[in-house]
């Protein structure tokens, strides 16, 4: 009997919260498909049904608790009307106060960071994630190279390096926190590091410390 779309996403879904589980237990490079699918209750060409490989499961899972390009690039442009830096501080509190609301997250990330193992299996994944990384920097260098932002930079810093910082920042709070969550609080100390951060950026920001004389 052919199954119905409702039944199909049903699976799909069912699959993909095996591979979460099983990814977090076993590791990603000693988890197989046939794992998952017995996990999940399917025969192993029902996991090929809805994903090619191992390495496109891997990216449906992550794609359930990150951005798609697409939106990610529509958040960090902003309103044109409005300082482009604070659209990005605000979404690097979101994206760390977000662990601490979103179990799930905690999880997929947990596994990004510290379960997964990209092997020769995962080249499509770890190129997918990489080319999101590079975007994510590559908007973020953006935002500080707009003419009214470039000359607000510290000296010596230059838009790229900026947004390496930003980018770096927020991969050390992700690392820090699934290692050790009793390291910070994501919703109370996120705005403050934060903030420390765009501090060291941006001459003028808000809170930053006036120059002394010489």
């Amino acid at each position: 009997m052919r199954r119905t779309k409702a039944e199909a996403e049903q699976t799909r879904c069912a699959i993909l919260a095996a591979a979460e589980t099983l990814f977090l237990e076993k590791g990603v490079a000693h988890t197989s498909l046939e794992h998952i699918a017995r996990h999940a209750g399917v025969t192993r060409g029902a996991v090929y049904w809805h994903f090619a490989n191992k390495a496109d499961l891997f990216n449906a899972m992550l794609s359930q608790v990150r951005l798609p390009p697409e939106q990610l690039t529509e958040r960090m442009r902003g309103c044109p009307k409005y300082d482009p830096l604070l659209t990005l501080h605000g979404l690097c509190i979101e994206a760390i106060e977000n662990l601490a609301r979103d179990p799930q997250k905690q999880r997929i990330f947990t596994i990004l960071l510290r379960r997964c193992e990209f092997t020769e299996e995962l080249r499509e994944a770890e190129e997918r994630q990489e080319a999101f990384i590079n975007l994510f920097i590559e908007l973020c260098e953006q935002q500080f190279n707009t003419p009214s932002v470039r000359q607000r930079l510290h000296a010596g810093m230059t838009p790229r390096l900026a947004a390496r910082t930003v980018h770096a920042l927020l991969i050390g709070l992700f690392h820090d926190w699934s290692r050790d969550p009793k390291l910070f609080d994501p919703l109370s100390d996120t705005a403050p590091m934060v903030d420390a951060c765009f501090r060291g950026l941006i001459r003028d920001w808000p809170g930053a410390a006036t120059p002394t004389p010489g």
